[in-house]
């Protein structure tokens, strides 16, 4: 019997932990992980309030040292787990990275991709949703409570 190590839940741990990462650092916790052949290649958190930059959301982070990694702007062969569903702005950087697979948490029903169009994913993008959803979503909540209790 073979026991798989490198599972899809460990991977969304390990943005959870960059999630964290964030939080502790008072950015929006979001974390994410590019993975290749079962090896994670690039791990970023949200950076939005540390770099003053509106784009430096944990996706695009991670995308942008994932191709450094590899040396390349495509990303066919590898997958992204991040914590929360991808606002449009970084679905569309998932496609142009032709992106393979995209597996998030928790969904964004006010900015979330989905909201607007699922097409604007690659078309060979494979998708998965849910995964870890209520620990990412517990996250997310515990920092905007915290925010308003201050």
């Amino acid at each position: 019997m073979r026991i798989e190590v490198y599972t899809p839940e460990y991977f969304m741990k390990e943005a959870l932990k960059q999630a964290q990462i964030a939080f502790d650092n008072g950015e929006i916790p979001v974390g994410a992980v590019v993975v290749c052949n079962n090896r994670i290649i690039s791990k970023a958190h949200n950076q939005v309030e540390l770099l003053n930059d509106p784009t430096a959301h944990a996706e695009i982070l991670a995308i942008t040292a994932a191709c450094e990694h590899i040396g390349a702007k495509y990303l066919e062969d590898c997958s992204l787990y991040v914590t929360l569903e991808p606002c449009t702005m970084c679905a569309g950087a998932t496609y142009w990275s032709m992106l393979g697979e995209m597996v998030y948490g928790a969904s964004d029903e006010k900015r979330g991709f989905t909201r607007h169009r699922t097409e604007i994913l690659h078309p060979k993008c494979k998708v998965r949703k849910g995964l870890f959803a209520v620990e990412s979503k517990n996250l997310l909540q515990q920092f905007f409570k915290n925010l308003r209790d201050t």
